[in-house]
């Protein structure tokens, strides 16, 4: 397996409630040429949870580990096999598209010699061919967002992890951006999706961890989720999830 996520637990201080549980006891594993979906509300901890699996953040306890390295203790191992698109990430204004992949590349340690073959892939592949050369301050957000895209995996990682990589994009870029998406897990790289987009979850993933209070409340393939719960749309399978972890509390 490319991502194993265990019993994974991480708190935050708060100075009104104390010691706030953002993850609790969440555990998940994502495969090679699968894509793995987090779906919840805004809040929900899946942010949390991506950057922990990055290097970003520490957990209280529990393991992930990245093709066999744990986060801890080779963390320089993880970095070097995930490609990550945070929520928001911008790009530098008076660099063209061109430039920022190339430099990106190289940051990474990209091989020197493949580097413009590598750029020029990527510029096809997501359609950035019409901008590629222009300044990045001049793009459309939609632009911009495929430019981030390009950069995460600009080194050819195989585990990648996206965070509401859809979040306010039109409905023609978002199906670019879903196509490009299929077209890395049909190459064998292990997908992390976070999302609260009910629609793309159910187009894009192989397997849907529900994520609602830093709870998972349910895990499996669709077709699973819906036998669980007796629902058909994500939608009404999420609420029923919830609903039931509720009156479970009550």
């Amino acid at each position: 397996m490319s991502i194993s996520v265990k019993s994974l637990v991480k708190e935050f201080a708060d100075k009104k409630h104390g010691t706030v549980r953002a993850v609790q006891n969440v555990s998940f594993e994502c495969n090679s040429g699968k894509i793995f979906g987090l779906l919840g509300l805004n809040g929900a901890g899946k942010t949390t949870i991506l950057r922990i699996i990055c290097t970003v953040l520490k957990a209280q306890s529990g393991q992930v580990t990245v093709d066999g390295y744990d986060v801890n203790t080779h963390a320089n191992e993880v970095r070097k096999r995930i490609g990550f698109l945070p929520a928001e990430s911008g790009v530098y204004s008076y660099f063209t598209p061109r430039e920022i992949l190339s430099y990106y590349a190289r940051l990474c340690k990209y091989p020197e010699e493949k580097v413009e073959s590598r750029v020029s892939k990527l510029i096809s592949l997501l359609d950035i061919d019409e901008f590629a050369d222009k300044y990045a301050k001049g793009l459309s957000s939609g632009m911009r967002q495929k430019v981030c895209l390009a950069r995460s995996i600009v080194h050819d990682p195989p585990v990648i992890i996206f965070d509401e990589p859809t979040n306010s994009l039109d409905v023609l870029t978002r199906v670019s951006v879903h196509d490009f998406i299929r077209e890395q897990r049909d190459a064998g790289k292990s997908i992390v999706l976070s999302t609260h987009i009910m629609s793309e979850a159910e187009k894009l993933c192989d397997q849907i961890g529900i994520l609602h209070s830093g709870k998972l409340l349910a895990l499996g393939t669709l077709d699973e989720l819906r036998q669980e719960s007796g629902k058909q749309s994500l939608e009404d399978i999420f609420i029923w999830c919830v609903r039931k972890d509720r009156n479970a509390l009550e």
